[in-house]
Parts: structure tokens; C-alpha cells; sequence
């Protein structure tokens, strides 16, 4: 086996040192948003105390170094390197909200993080390479095409739905409606945050990306983008236990990020069939993980209805937040 480039070593460092630090910032963000709850309006309910509050600072920073050094892992190593590790954050967050915050993670739930980690990792690593880009002007080419364009506009309708339609009525409890906004909105920030990565890698080697209009529409749309993940993830920590938060945030996410990735850059072409039937099987995986996570979760939901003091195995809850006088498993 052929040793390690130190480009690789270094991704491999970067990718690790984001999950980390992901996975720390999904416990961290959430004290602060319940130490900001106890004193004004949720951010579920429309509050904004967060903003005051150091936790939720604290969990944000730590976010934003865990973006960056993803963002820098993908100038050092190939994306098939750098995205599977991604599944690191969600182990380390529900470890730590195991620990902290006192949301127990019980065997079905270690099961169906485990297939949603086993699945989004069989596609990621079966994924085609990406085309070579040699200006950000290539970039905008693929991304103003018929095919790519058709998906940013459903994208877009879905959100909008989502936002206007939906989340005032089952924001509260249905976890799919907060993390599907940011998963969508998740898939078209990659693409631009890939565009911007790749003006500012060709503008260090000499050729000055940012004087075309192109990277900065890329840099508004991340930034745009990035504030309406944010809004939502908040809501989402606010109202639904971390440790099926993170599984099935990152499920949706690389799912989405892979499709929009494969119609953008067309890497679908290239794929053999035994590549395409290795995905297929990788996306039934992440369903039957996402599938266990939500149906042990209504166990635990049918047993404290009938107020039973003492479950039998079968209707033991997955997550229990024995912290709270709330159940988190009554809002999922």
C-alpha cells in the first residue's frame, strides 16, 4: 500500500480536527440556547435571547474553526478523503450529549446512527471524482446549466414551502421540517463554497479569480445561505434532541450535497454500473437507519402516552433526556 502524500496527511488532520470540533459545537450551541430559554422566548417560540447568551458564541466559534478547517482539508486532500470523516462529528456529538446534557443513547439508537454512518459513507466513497476546474468562470458555466438550474429551483420552492407553509404548523414536532431547510440550502452553499474554494486556490497560484463578478455571486449566496442554515439548526437544537439531530441532519446533507454535486458536475457519466448499484445500496442503508431512528423514537413517544412507569424491552425509548422535565422524545 502506498504511504500518504503529506497533502493527504494534512487533510486527513484538517478533516478530523472539523469533526471535532462540529461535533463540540452542536453540545455547546445547545447550552446556550436552553441556558437562553430559561430567561426569555425559545428559539423555537421566535426568541433571539441566544444572541446574549456566551454559550451559544462559544458554540458558534467552534463551529466556524471546525467549517474552516473542513473548508481548508478539501485544498490539501481529494473530497473522498475529507467527506466520510464528516460521519465523526455525529459519533463525537452524541457521545458528548450522552454525557453533558444527559440525552441517553441507548442500543437502537447506536444502531441507527451506525447504518446512517455505514450508508452515507458506502456512497461518499463510491462517489465519482469531480472534473477538473481551471476558473471560477468554468464553475459558473456548470451551475447556470439547464440541469443544475432545474434543481436549484426545486430547492427553492421546497424551502419556501417548508418556511411559509409548514414550519409554522409542524416546525414544533416534526424534526424533518427544520433539518430539511438546512439540508437543501445545505447542498447549494457546498457548491458555492466549492466555487469560491477553487477562486481562491487559482487566485494563490497566480490568477486572480475575484476580478469576475462570477465568485462574488458564489460568496453572496454562501453568505445568504449560511445565515438561513444557521437561523434553523437553532430551531431545530431547540426543540429536538441532539443525538438524532446530528444523524439525521448528516444524512440529508450528504445525500443532497452528492445529488446536487453529480448534477452540476455531471460525474454520473462516468460511472460504471457496479458504482451506481454500490450507491443505490448505500442510500437503502441510510433509509433503514433513518427509519430506526424515527420509529424507536415513536416507542418511546406510544409508552409515556400510556403513562407507563416501568417498559418493557420492546418500548424502551432510544433517546431520553432525563435532564429535563420536558421529554425531548415528545417533541420529535
Amino acid at each position: 500500500m502506498e504511504e500518504m502524500s503529506p497533502d493527504n496527511i494534512h487533510g486527513l488532520i484538517l478533516a478530523v480536527s472539523s469533526s471535532i470540533f462540529i461535533g463540540s459545537s452542536f453540545i455547546i450551541k445547545k447550552k446556550g440556547l436552553k441556558k437562553a430559554g430559561v430567561s426569555g422566548p425559545r428559539a423555537g417560540e421566535g426568541g433571539y435571547g441566544y444572541l446574549c447568551e456566551p454559550w451559544w458564541w462559544a458554540g458558534m466559534i467552534t463551529m466556524i474553526v471546525g467549517e474552516i478547517a473542513n473548508f481548508a482539508a478539501y485544498a490539501f486532500a481529494p473530497a473522498i478523503l475529507v467527506t466520510p470523516l464528516g460521519a465523526l462529528s455525529i459519533i463525537f456529538s452524541s457521545v458528548l450529549a450522552h454525557f453533558i446534557l444527559q440525552e441517553k443513547l441507548h442500543m437502537f439508537g447506536i444502531l441507527g446512527c451506525v447504518l446512517c454512518v455505514v450508508g452515507s459513507t458506502t456512497i461518499v466513497l463510491h462517489a465519482p471524482h469531480e472534473q477538473d476546474i481551471e476558473s471560477v468562470k468554468q464553475v459558473w458555466s456548470l451551475a447556470t446549466e439547464p440541469g443544475f438550474l432545474a434543481y436549484t429551483a426545486v430547492v427553492l420552492i421546497v424551502v419556501l414551502a417548508l418556511i411559509f407553509y409548514y414550519e409554522p404548523r409542524y416546525g414544533k414536532t416534526h424534526m424533518i421540517v427544520y433539518v430539511g431547510i438546512c439540508s437543501l440550502m445545505g447542498s447549494l452553499t457546498v457548491m458555492c463554497v466549492k466555487a469560491v474554494a477553487i477562486a481562491i486556490k487559482l487566485t494563490f497560484s497566480g490568477m486572480n479569480q475575484f476580478k469576475y463578478f462570477h465568485a462574488w455571486i458564489f460568496i453572496i449566496v454562501v453568505t445568504i445561505c449560511c445565515l438561513l442554515q444557521i437561523n434553523y439548526l437553532n430551531k431545530a437544537l431547540d426543540n429536538f434532541n441532539t443525538a438524532v439531530i446530528s444523524p439525521v441532519y448528516y444524512v440529508m446533507f450528504t445525500t443532497f450535497t452528492i445529488l446536487a454535486s453529480m448534477i452540476m458536475f455531471k460525474d454520473w457519466a462516468s460511472q460504471s454500473g457496479l458504482q451506481i448499484a454500490t450507491e443505490l445500496c448505500g442510500f437503502v442503508t441510510i433509509l433503514s437507519g433513518t427509519f430506526l431512528l424515527h420509529k424507536t423514537k415513536d416507542m418511546g413517544n406510544s409508552a409515556s402516552i400510556r403513562g407507563a412507569t416501568a417498559q418493557s424491552p420492546r418500548e424502551t425509548p432510544v433517546f431520553i433526556n432525563s435532564g429535563s422535565t420536558r421529554s425531548s422524545n415528545s417533541n420529535l
